[in-house]
């Protein structure tokens, strides 16, 4: 990790595992657009109210703003400090349509292709003054970033505030988002707690068997703990290892190709040889791997680490990276130039 990203955990401002991107950049995370509009933006609140109540962008513009300065911190282990949005709170809005007595829980929900959405307790949302944003740093939310809204929840991550809102439901009961539902997200999200992951829904049985044959392809194993494994020639393509341990572990020969390996920790691992075509590992801790032979074409490599750095930012633990390493320029550039720095000097 760099000196930068010592110097922020130990000033408190970065949860744990999470790396500060460069000034100026914010990845683009998921869909780039909503799905298609063909009527003026609407919000629409309903559920647990006495009557639905759409707002139009000019409604909101009328109502009480309030500007936040909120550190953003995406579960994929980068963070983005100190962005302004303004907007409504969300406590202002509902003064316009009180929930009942029997709404317990709030429901954001995007316009986009796969209908993301995502919930909170609705005291939480409260508590943790949920903003519904219009504009960033002074300017109208770009659409790739979700304008022309978005909610903000400080205090969790990213993934809890949804772009192109379109809709607020007020509910009795919790309703799994997207990404909690359908990924197995975390469902309270708290970045200081390092609430990324649910548990692994797997039973040991299960996991002793897979293991013992080396074939994970297609398994859901995700958070599993195989740190000092002897796992050579494992088969595991497409299978869902976000959060795995391997740290230690011997994976040469492996096969990860179109594997979810996000937030993996491969610290120290040797995958020489391995196998990680069109592999997702953003987050991945690969310091200390040996990934010499390995193919990485076609990776999503946003916050991976490949080093980690002293106080001075010398590198103190690096990946063996060579000319035998295949890796794809366009993925690097979602690095953070320490880690960019390093790799680049390796291929180079």
């Amino acid at each position: 990790m760099s000196s930068a990203h010592n110097d922020d955990q130990e000033s408190g401002l970065l949860p744990p595992g999470q790396q500060r991107v460069a000034d100026g950049k914010w990845p683009v995370i998921g869909e780039r657009k909503p799905a298609p509009v063909h009527q003026p933006w609407e919000l629409n609140v309903s559920g647990e109210i006495d009557e639905a109540i759409p707002f139009s962008l000019n409604d909101l513009h009328q109502l009480k703003q309030h500007t936040a300065v909120i550190d953003i911190h995406c579960v994929t282990r980068w963070s983005k400090p100190g962005v302004e949005f303004t907007g409504v709170l969300l406590a202002d809005l509902l003064k316009s349509c009180p929930p009942k007595q029997d709404a317990k829980f709030i429901s954001f929900v995007a316009h986009s292709t796969r209908k993301h959405s995502t919930s909170l307790p609705l005291a939480e949302a409260l508590e943790h003054k949920t903003l519904i944003a219009h504009t960033v740093n002074g300017e109208p939310l770009e659409p790739e970033h979700g304008g022309p809204l978005r909610n903000i929840v400080p205090g969790k991550y990213f993934y809890k505030s949804v772009k192109w809102l379109r809709q607020i439901e007020l509910l009795s009961e919790d309703r799994l988002g997207f990404w909690e539902a359908e990924s197995g997200y975390h469902n309270e999200a708290d970045p200081w707690r390092e609430q990324r992951y649910m548990a692994p829904q797997i039973d040991r049985r299960t996991a002793a068997r897979l293991i013992a044959e080396k074939n994970f392809a297609g398994h859901d194993l995700r958070s599993m703990d195989a740190k000092g494994r002897e796992l050579s020639h494992l088969l595991a393509q497409g299978a869902a290892l976000r959060d795995a341990n391997f740290n230690n572990a011997n994976l040469q020969f492996a096969n990860f190709s179109h594997a979810n390996m996000s937030n993996c920790h491969l610290r120290n691992a040797d995958l020489r040889n391995a196998i990680f075509i069109g592999t997702d590992l953003e987050g991945a801790n690969l310091s200390g791997a040996d990934l010499r032979g390995s193919d990485m074409t076609g990776c999503s490599l946003i916050g991976s680490s490949f080093c980690e750095t002293d106080a001075k930012g010398r590198v103190i633990l690096g990946a063996l990276i060579d000319q035998t390493t295949s890796l794809q320029h366009h993925a690097l550039e979602p690095l953070t130039p320490t880690q960019l720095d390093y790799v680049l000097g390796k291929i180079n």
